[in-house]
């Protein structure tokens, strides 16, 4: 969390903010709006309708610059609450722990427990407002800001990609030899990569990094034959090996040598099949193209895995992160030090060139990946797995590269989209508990826990208000504000 001097907050989005009490400085203010009310409600449509619409929209390009300004400055503020609020938890965790030593072995067992609920929840509540404002609130924030980067530039864009199209030039892109996938290659000797794979493995159990499998026949054979039938569509020549792991952080990771892990999150938080595909063909090429050796031209492979687990555990730390954030060397939860960043972030627009590629060559609809990044970036629900956009390039530069790539493909007449077998899979989760999140002493520095200590506890307050009536991660600024008024 970024050191920030206390400021007074402002109740969001009224017409005459009203300061809140609670902190000496100068009071931070939300900016006003510069354009209308639905502007704003723009850059909260889908990518693939925004795509379609750009063109009829009538907005200058300072009224958009505007709106990026006013979207920085509200990202600023937002952030702002939940730092805020993060310094409260952490000044009343003080006053409880110190009130308990006080009292010592003067209270009775109930009392006691009331008291480490307390502290319990407090932990909470600020290990969340330290994820939604050092993670979740600027990645929503950043969409936002990319689509209205679309509105402005996707016309122009568009008219170039269509000159492509006239011109045959577009086949002269890299990977262009869709027809040829599985017979091409894209990076050669993937099998030199089977012993790092596996010796990566070991290295995050052995850290107490990796979740457990999750004992369910029903989701493994599942996701093995997606994966397998995707793998047969793509450019991997080594066997694929998919392991669903039960951890509800969303989350999904490749390993070098065909090793997937997908979480139990990333498939209950899809809506459909083609959500699913997409986001395993975007991890199998990783693996195609061999992007973990690549990487490892700069860092050794273990010490990459270490890292990611230890970066994880800086910025986690409620129930359900138990295992972290992020992973593995490539994947959704990329985490890697500054001189290695611009080369993983290559990679990841490779990869979803590629992984477009393959999901469509299997049939499925390759807009699939697309709709999900959108909604894990927005959608307030899904905070938990917004840590793995920071080290990932830019919104517009992902969405514009990927729609590049789909508008180039032969346009399939029914892509699969649903089926029955997604249905069932998903029924599945029902029966099958999350592992219990308990602290490792063994392995404190490693891991991201807050563990559940003290059962029986009431949920923490600000929990409860949140829980409902909120689909957008910077509308709980909001609620962050209404809370600060009442105390």
């Amino acid at each position: 969390m970024k050191p920030a001097i206390c400021h007074g907050l402002v109740l969001f989005l009224i017409v005459a903010p009203i300061v809140l009490a609670g902190c000496a400085g100068r009071p931070k203010a939300l900016p006003q709006r510069p354009l209308a009310p639905e502007v704003l409600d723009i850059t909260r449509q889908p990518y693939a309708e925004l795509f379609e619409e750009a063109s009829r929209f009538r907005y200058t390009s300072a009224q958009l610059e505007k709106m990026k300004d006013y979207l920085d400055e509200s990202k600023d503020y937002c952030v702002d609450v939940y730092e805020n609020r993060s310094r409260q938890y952490e000044n009343e965790l003080r006053s409880a722990s110190g009130d308990l030593y006080m009292v010592g072995g003067r209270i009775d067992e109930g009392e006691r427990h009331q008291r480490h609920c307390q502290i319990q929840n407090l932990r909470i509540l600020k290990a969340r407002a330290d994820i939604l404002s050092d993670q979740a609130i600027p990645v929503a924030y950043d969409n936002r800001k990319a689509k209205v980067d679309l509105i402005q530039h996707w016309p122009a864009e568009r008219q170039r990609i269509n000159q492509e199209l006239s011109s045959g030039s577009y086949r002269n892109r890299r990977w262009a030899n869709v027809n040829d996938i599985g017979y091409r290659v894209v990076a050669e000797d993937q099998e030199d990569d089977v012993k790092t794979g596996l010796e990566a493995i070991i290295q995050l159990r052995r850290q107490g990094a990796m979740p457990p499998e999750l004992e369910s026949s029903i989701v493994q054979n599942y996701v093995s034959n997606l994966t397998e039938n995707l793998a047969k569509h793509s450019d991997l020549q080594v066997p694929v090996k998919v392991t669903v792991l039960n951890s509800k952080e969303i989350n999904a990771f490749a390993l070098p040598g065909g090793f997937l892990f997908i979480n139990r999150g990333l498939l209950e938080a899809a809506d459909n099949e083609a959500e699913v595909a997409g986001v395993i063909s975007h991890e199998i090429a990783h693996a195609a193209a061999r992007h973990g050796h690549k990487l490892q031209r700069k860092a050794n492979m273990a010490n990459i895995l270490i890292q990611a687990a230890r970066i994880a555990g800086a910025v986690a730390g409620s129930p359900g992160l138990y295992y972290g954030l992020n992973y593995g060397a490539m994947g959704l939860g990329l985490a890697l030090n500054l001189n290695i960043l611009g080369k993983s972030r290559e990679f990841e627009l490779e990869a979803d060139q590629l992984g477009v590629q393959y999901a469509w060559h299997a049939g499925y609809d390759p807009r699939g990946f697309s709709r999900f990044f959108d909604k894990m970036a927005t959608e307030k629900g899904y905070a938990s797995g917004a840590s793995w956009f920071r080290t990932h390039p830019p919104f517009y530069e992902r969405m514009v590269g990927a729609r590049r790539e789909i508008t180039f493909l032969t346009e399939r007449r029914e892509p699969a989209v649903q089926t029955d077998e997604f249905s069932k899979m998903r029924a599945a989760f029902k029966n099958i508990p999350l592992p219990i999140e308990r602290m490792d002493p063994r392995n404190r520095r490693q891991q991201t826990v807050m563990p559940i200590r003290t059962e029986g506890c009431p949920p923490p307050h600000e929990t409860q208000n949140v829980s409902g009536g909120v689909q957008y991660l910077e509308d709980l600024c909001r609620l962050g504000a209404e809370k600060d008024e009442e105390l």
